[in-house]
């Protein structure tokens, strides 16, 4: 294992060219490589915005496709296991259906009701206004609706649809704990993920999620109230042996459906946290602000953790509310990068 030089994260592999958290090249892998061979592995590893935004529609599509799917074999599962037979499938379909389209349009607000946040006012949060109408001029893109959630601790998202749908939610603490430059650098980097269409892939993620992880504790607790009068007869009718052995398999594909849609939500921040900082810089022109920004954040959140955050939506925030990653952690089961390595990084742009 080697450590990065910009990030610092130790878990790497001696033989990668790239490190696996921030994506900085290794000069002394790099120099064993020819240089045409080298440009065409950096160009499949590296992405631009454009790129990025691409890989947000593509993934949003795969995930309004393949959600359903997922919801729709929990149906199958219930159906088997309580012998209601094809209904099941039916149920799940229409419910499945339903969500999606509550996710697309409704999620949003879904997400800022969960939060507590209320809208801003000008007479009270005239700077935080301000400061989001510069970002968003400096992004290029429309003015979001601004909210704020009254709590001590300090974080911030932003979260909608697409750019002419979104909106931008931070803490009282977080107005209260840093100063401009620094809102500037939160701000900045939550109009990046904006403008990258982020906000649209991690809505749907908090909606469909939390409707998967409901689904299977719904079946768990049905399995547990009607086993002995349903359960069993299920296992007794139809093929014999055969439709045991489906039932099983769809019993565990119940099991494992949770834990599938928990590494999905865990596994999307990663890497866009690191872009959005860097978006952020290009939008502020002032790395160090958002590095002392995050500092802060990851410090208040250890003591003022946000009450209203839940593991449907904790990958949409700055920094992670519920828990804090270090470079020990596994990355699999992280879903933003240790934020000492996005201030290393930060501070290696201001160098």
């Amino acid at each position: 294992m080697k450590p990065c030089p910009k990030c610092g994260y130790e878990q790497n592999r001696d033989s990668v060219l790239m490190c696996g958290l921030c994506g900085g090249v290794f000069a002394e892998a790099a120099e064993k490589i020819q240089p045409q061979r080298l440009e065409r592995k950096l160009h499949r590893y590296r992405k631009d915005f454009a790129a990025e935004i691409r890989d947000n529609h593509l993934n949003s599509i795969v995930l309004i496709i393949g959600f359903p799917i997922l919801i729709m074999m929990i149906g199958v599962a219930f159906g088997l296991w309580f012998g209601v037979g094809m209904w099941g499938l039916v149920g799940a379909a229409a419910i499945s259906i339903t969500l999606v389209i509550a996710a697309f349009y409704e999620g949003d607000r879904t997400i800022l009701e969960l939060s507590s946040a209320r809208e801003a006012s000008a007479e009270t949060e005239q700077q935080l206004i301000n400061v989001v109408d510069e970002m968003r001029i400096a992004a290029g893109l429309p003015m979001p609706k601004v909210y704020v959630i009254d709590s001590d601790s300090c974080n911030a998202f932003a979260t909608g649809r697409d750019p002419d749908h979104a909106s931008v939610a931070v803490t009282a603490g977080l107005m209260n704990t840093l100063n401009r430059e620094e809102l500037q650098g939160v701000i900045g980097h939550e109009m990046s993920h904006v403008r990258n269409f982020d906000i649209r892939y991690m809505m749907l993620v908090s909606a469909l999620v939390g409707a998967v992880v409901l689904l299977a504790d719904g079946f768990w607790r049905g399995s547990r109230f009607g086993m002995g009068r349903i359960g069993r007869r299920s296992f007794g009718r139809g093929s014999g042996g055969a439709g045991a052995i489906v039932a099983v398999i769809a019993l565990l594909f119940v099991i494992l459906s949770p834990l599938f849609a928990m590494l999905l939500q865990m596994s999307i921040s990663r890497k866009r946290e690191f872009l959005a900082d860097a978006a952020s810089v290009e939008l502020t022109r002032n790395p160090l602000a958002l590095a002392n920004a995050l500092e802060k954040l990851e410090q208040q959140s250890v003591l003022k953790p946000l009450e209203f955050a839940n593991r449907a939506t904790q990958h949409l925030f700055i920094v992670n509310p519920i828990y804090n990653y270090s470079f020990s952690a596994s990355a699999l089961f992280s879903t933003h990068p240790p934020t000492e390595a996005r201030v290393r990084v930060l501070r290696s742009m201001a160098d």
